[in-house]
């Protein structure tokens, strides 16, 4: 190998995007399935939050060979369910077509059918099926599982979470990743700069009582 394709392949390697991956927690990913277990009746204390979307955020970090690009979702509703001083439920729904990526070409692309298809799939969504406190990963104070529907998709999600109950209301946040092929997101991008599988979600809300 000539000395000029070493410092070639040097200069691709450099530009190399990191691993999403890398860093986060991986979420447990499986078949959407029923509960089976027998939820218990809310007490007389039980309400839902409305999640004040000003406060909040929903968003992704994706790459591809060559660059890592973030996203958000500018239209989204959320609401909290708590009983007492405890958060026994989440729902999001995300209005897709209100992406905003960090390139504006990408932004349309998004939007297409080789990524979320708006126009079939124009929405996203994650209800919560069970919180618990506590959580295997370092730093997290509980562990959320849900069903999330991207692309029409519906699939299982165990992931960390922090959960805090504070003025009235509830404040969370949470990061981990998941694989875009698993909701059937396969577009592979360009042969010299594929795209990689794996996506950060970051989800930040506030909820605050009446």
């Amino acid at each position: 190998m000539s000395f000029r394709t070493l410092i070639a392949l040097s200069l691709v390697l450099s530009a190399c995007a990191a691993d999403v991956g890398e860093g986060r927690v991986a979420a447990t990913v499986s078949e959407a399935a029923e509960p089976t277990e027998t939820v218990a009746a809310p007490s007389a204390e039980a309400k839902t939050l409305t999640v004040d979307v000003a406060q909040s955020k929903l968003s992704m970090i994706g790459a591809k060979v060559t660059a890592q690009h973030s996203l958000q979702f500018n239209e989204f509703t959320g609401e909290v369910m708590v009983d007492g001083d405890t958060v026994t439920g989440v729902h999001f729904v995300a209005q897709m077509a209100s992406v905003v990526a960090d390139d504006e070409r990408l932004t349309e692309h998004l939007k297409n059918e080789d990524f979320f298809h708006v126009e079939q799939f124009p929405t996203s969504e994650f209800a919560s099926t069970g919180i618990v406190a506590g959580s295997d990963s370092e730093g997290f104070t509980h562990t959320v599982t849900g069903n999330l529907t991207i692309h029409g998709e519906t699939k299982q999600v165990v992931f960390p979470a922090n959960i805090e109950m504070a003025d009235g209301g509830v404040k969370a946040a949470t990061e981990f990743v998941i694989n875009r092929q698993d909701f059937k997101i396969a577009y592979p991008g360009r042969a010299d700069d594929l795209i990689q599988d794996n996506v950060a979600m970051n989800i930040q809300f506030v909820a605050m009582g009446a």
